[in-house]
């Protein structure tokens, strides 16, 4: 279910405004057309973490869907009720010659959630809204857990950083009527409180990172 709720951004949550770099990233591509990488993020309700990366250069697919749990459960009614091992997430697949894995954590951490909020996010609570981040190999294991030091040692956050790093076991996509959720309900009360004050966050901070 959906609550209303103002949405309380990192940088509201007792965090700096300035976030910094990722000190540790992954490698640029050698290749004259790098393949695709893709991340997998879970930060509360996907509507609005889609939404916004959707909106992010160098992403060239964000899809909302589920992990964390079985093929057998991952459904939105079935995930609701908050005991299937499922997070609400969002799969990003992007290019790694116009953004890095860095980047989008530096996105994911300042403006998509509050990663000091334990099973929940904003005005939604359970597991299923926890904050994790799924890697596919090791190099996105280790650019995610010396992120989440980097921003540890340097106290960006007032309380203690929750996400979780995990292995993504699979990806679920969610409902069709899950896709593009935010840009095809721009006026939806839920959206409007919650999402787009995320969306002008990243135009505010990050200007050079958006596609519009």
């Amino acid at each position: 279910m959906r609550f209303l709720g103002l949405a309380l951004l990192a940088v509201v949550a007792g965090a700096q405004t300035q976030f910094p770099d990722a000190a540790v990233d992954m490698p640029a591509p050698t290749a004259a057309k790098p393949a695709k990488q893709s991340i997998v993020l879970a930060g509360g309700c996907f509507w609005g973490i889609e939404g916004l990366f959707e909106r992010v250069k160098g992403v060239t697919n964000a899809v909302s869907g589920f992990a964390g749990g079985e093929k057998s459960t991952a459904h939105y009614e079935r995930v609701s009720e908050g005991n299937t091992g499922h997070a609400e997430s969002v799969k990003i697949e992007f290019d790694p010659s116009k953004i890095t894995l860095g980047q989008l954590l530096k996105v994911y951490f300042s403006v998509g959630h509050d990663p000091t909020e334990l099973n929940r996010q904003g005005p939604d609570t359970g597991t299923q809204y926890r904050s994790a981040i799924f890697y596919a190999n090791d190099e996105q294991k280790n650019v995610a857990e010396a992120y989440i030091k980097q921003l540890t040692d340097a106290h960006v956050f007032s309380k203690p950083i929750v996400t979780q790093v995990i292995p993504l076991k699979g990806f679920y996509a969610a409902e069709a009527y899950h896709q593009h959720f935010l840009e095809n309900n721009m006026t939806y009360p839920y959206i409007v409180y919650n999402d787009l004050p995320k969306l002008a966050a990243l135009k505010k901070q990050y200007p050079q990172l958006c596609k519009r």
